[in-house]
């Protein structure tokens, strides 16, 4: 998918396989003989056919890389070197050649060697120990959360090393690890966390052994024909529900207006309100609380989300035909850019379809292309001290977890962000129910940031915008869609004022659509797309399970830095800006791409699998020696399970006529289950990973995230670094870069500002206003400190 996205955003994207094709084409499912993940995944894409194992086709190999911007690998650790096709051959060719390796747990690191499916990279970064209820045994997400939403760090990372190339002459070799991603992008074990959290940190939310009790943060509601999910968080939202359920209920005063008093007597206020919705239909439901300012959404099922008359408004959807005729309906791209969809304009190649087009064009007809020629005096370098974003101003108005997430990893790679804030209308970040002055919570999101007081309410602080705009670079937002035009500083006004301006903005449902300007939050996101229906357990229908997740905030604000750095390379050659637009729903639609895909040739499809893997077995989680220990195994071949049963001295197991296959394994699942589960318990969680990694079976133990803070491997490779907020005593672990890299510098860690912190610095500096002016605008109201 990291390729499918570059392809999506315009790059000519050439996949190279072997004779036998490449891994995706043979990963199901499949609908009429035909790979649908390969069908979703490479679409957009060529196909060239290149046998890298022979001299002959590394030859032909390095002339590709010699006319390359940009080479995503994804062998395990060490395979390209043993095809004599390492990085120092690669960028000794190519010396401006940027490579993006991409493996399980990196090229380094005790864990170099190990494997993972999906579920694994979900247990072992931290996920699988916070999901499901407590008492019962963890829940698998639906899905393929993990490596789907990876991809998208990938393409992140990738633009990042691109555009630094461009500017030190020399390329990089990106160590892209799965396991790092997986901790970062989806519920990252030291990042912001959303407003329920009140300031805490994940580490101080999962702090009980058992799966953390999330269902009051954002309750769901059984009601006369399905469920509900409500995001009451804000006082008014609050009055609103209160008045709902009428003067006489007992949390009617004034004092629960505020959050932290409700959570306090959250079990009794969901009672009530379960009382009241029990026997009204859901649309009636999500209709009266739009009408009383609670933000509401029914929890959709596949089919619903398929049909949904917003997102087919907004053309979130794409018709695709298949090789066998049959016409399939997938999401149309992750973003917008200037108005237009980058998403899925041609079908997945045929196997080698571009073979002698692609040599002709990129071997034979080098004036077409920006060539690299092998004898170029450039020599290929590492250790650039540069950030690549160093010089680039970003307005930030990003709030809550998804605004303050993009400006951060801005930050992070060398961008000067200044937060934009207003003391009537905080960020609600800022809230905490701690006695810190910034909350741990606040600092992970918007570190290395200065914050800048300013009224947009007052003519003259939109006219402090305004000239901060044209000395600026990028604006970011993540307002309700119209919020900045009603304002004054729409994108066609930002042009004019600065025609290189870059925007982006991001929202719960897009910019346009009927459903535009409804209050989203991420709880209501995964709700109306049918992420929450399906985390659940199978044998519970009300079992849902994503009440501690944040998901899709910090994956919607890394798709949102892909489309400024799309724009960032454009502006290199047009001296133009651009706009950028994500709706963080179809960020999640576009996640599970090969399942809405499938659904929509195989209507029932898309449904909750619990901790079932619906292609292989076993596949899945087991328990371990100890309490509440688990870990999660994948067998997937023939091969695996061979191994497996000499593993555990079942030959038995191995010789029985009726396990042969992998469709004989699935029919025998719960026995096998349980004879599995029998072998693992005698050991801990480590022990049957490391004893499984051995025998190169994927295996992963469930790590709590006390165990991360500590994880060999991830100290290994430099993944957490650590933040001293002043104000407080501690110092607090926190996530490094996004990869390991030649030429891309770690960040540079620096504390989260207080509100207005640098107010009087930014307006001098930027603006060079005067210090008499810039305490007179400070004493009207105009500025803030």
């Amino acid at each position: 998918m990291c390729g499918r996205i570059l392809a999506d955003l315009g790059a000519d994207v050439v996949l190279v396989e072997p004779e036998s094709g490449s891994p995706g084409r043979s990963r199901p499912p499949f609908h009429l003989n035909e790979s649908l993940y390969f069908a979703s995944h490479s679409a957009n894409k060529r196909s060239v056919c290149l046998d890298l194992t022979d001299s002959g086709g590394q030859s032909q190999f390095l002339q590709l890389i010699q006319e390359a911007d940009i080479l995503i690998e994804s062998t395990p650790p060490g395979t390209m070197a043993g095809w004599s096709l390492g990085s120092d051959v690669l960028h000794n060719r190519n010396p401006q050649l940027v490579i993006l390796s991409i493996s399980d747990f990196g090229q380094t690191g005790p864990y170099r060697d190990f494997s993972a499916s999906n579920s694994v990279q979900l247990a072992m970064a931290g996920m699988l120990c916070r999901s499901g209820l407590p008492g019962r045994e963890p829940l698998l997400p639906p899905g393929d959360l993990a490596w789907e939403c990876s991809a998208v760090q990938a393409a992140w990372v990738v633009l990042v090393s691109y555009w630094q190339s461009q500017h030190i002459g020399v390329g990089d070799h990106v160590d892209f690890s799965l396991f790092e991603a997986t901790a970062q992008i989806l519920d990252p074990i030291m990042g912001v966390t959303g407003s329920a959290a009140a300031g805490k940190s994940s580490m101080q939310l999962a702090e009980s052994r058992d799966r953390p009790k999330a269902g009051s943060f954002y309750p769901i509601f059984r009601c006369k024909d399905g469920f509900v999910r409500m995001c009451i968080l804000n006082p008014r939202q609050w009055q609103g529900m209160s008045e709902w359920l009428g003067p006489d209920h007992p949390f009617s005063g004034p004092e629960y207006g505020n959050l932290f008093t409700r959570m306090k007597v959250m079990d009794q206020i969901v009672e009530l309100i379960s009382n009241k919705l029990i026997e009204l239909n859901a649309v009636d439901i999500v209709r009266e609380a739009q009408l009383r300012g609670v933000p509401t959404a029914l929890l959709a099922q596949p089919e619903d989300v398929l049909n949904d008359e917003h997102f087919q408004a907004r053309g979130a959807w794409t018709h695709l035909t298949l090789s066998n005729d049959s016409n399939g309906i997938l999401p149309s791209g992750y973003l917008e850019i200037d108005n237009q969809r980058m998403g899925v304009q041609c079908v997945a190649p045929k196997l080698g379809q571009h073979t002698d087009k692609v040599l002709q064009e990129w071997l034979n007809n080098p004036a077409s292309r920006n060539q690299k020629s092998s004898d170029n005096k450039v020599r290929y370098c590492t250790g650039s001290k540069r950030r690549p974003l160093e010089g680039i101003r970003v307005l930030d108005l990003g709030v809550i977890v998804a605004g303050a997430e993009l400006g951060r990893i801005l930050s992070d790679q060398g961008a000067e962000v200044i937060k934009v804030e207003n003391q009537a209308f905080p960020d609600g970040s800022r809230q905490s129910g701690t006695k810190d002055q910034v909350s741990i919570s606040f600092a992970q999101g918007h570190r290395g940031k200065e914050s800048l007081g300013l009224n947009l309410r007052s003519p003259k602080g939109v006219e402090i915008f305004k000239q901060l705009a044209a000395k600026s670079d990028i604006i970011v937002s993540n307002f309700k869609p119209g919020t900045l035009e009603k304002l004054g500083l729409g994108y066609d006004l930002m042009r004019e004022i600065n025609p290189s301006i870059i925007m982006a903005d991001s929202s719960a449902l897009g910019r346009t659509g009927p459903l535009s300007k409804s209050m989203g939050y991420g709880p209501l996101v995964r709700a109306s797309t049918g992420l929450t229906g399906q985390w659940r357990y199978t044998d519970d229908d009300a079992s849902f399970s994503d009440g501690i997740t944040i998901v899709p905030d910090h994956l919607a604000a890394r798709v949102s830095a892909i489309g400024i750095m799309a724009l960032l390379a454009r502006r290199l050659k047009t001296d133009q800006g651009g706009e950028v637009s994500v709706s963080q729903a179809e960020s999640l639609l576009n996640v599970f791409t090969t399942q809405f895909l499938r659904e929509s040739v195989e209507p029932g499809s898309l449904k909750a699998l619990g901790n079932h893997n619906e292609f292989s077995a076993p596949n899945g989680l087991f328990p371990c020696a100890g309490d509440d220990e688990w870990c999660v195994i994948s067998i997937e071949t023939d091969d695996q399970w061979q191994r497996f049963c000499q593993l555990i001295e079942r030959p038995d197991l191995s010789q029985d006529a009726n396990l042969k296959t992998a469709s004989d394994r699935l029919r025998a699942r719960d026995r096998l289950n349980q004879q599995v589960s029998e072998w693992t318990r005698q050991y801990s969680p480590v022990d049957v990973m490391n004893r499984l990694q051995a025998a190169n079976i994927s295996a992963g133990a469930m790590f709590r995230l006390p165990e991360l803070d500590k994880n060999p491997h991830l100290y290994a490779r430099n993944f957490i670094a650590h933040l001293q907020q002043p104000g407080n005593p501690e110092i607090w672990p926190t996530e490094n870069a996004p990869a390991l890299s030649d030429n891309l510098p770690d960040p540079d860690i620096r504390p989260a500002p207080l509100q207005g912190q640098h107010t009087r610095e930014v307006i001098s500096r930027v603006l060079g206003m005067p210090a008499t002016d810039i305490e007179a605008l400070i004493e009207s109201g105009d500025l803030e400190i």
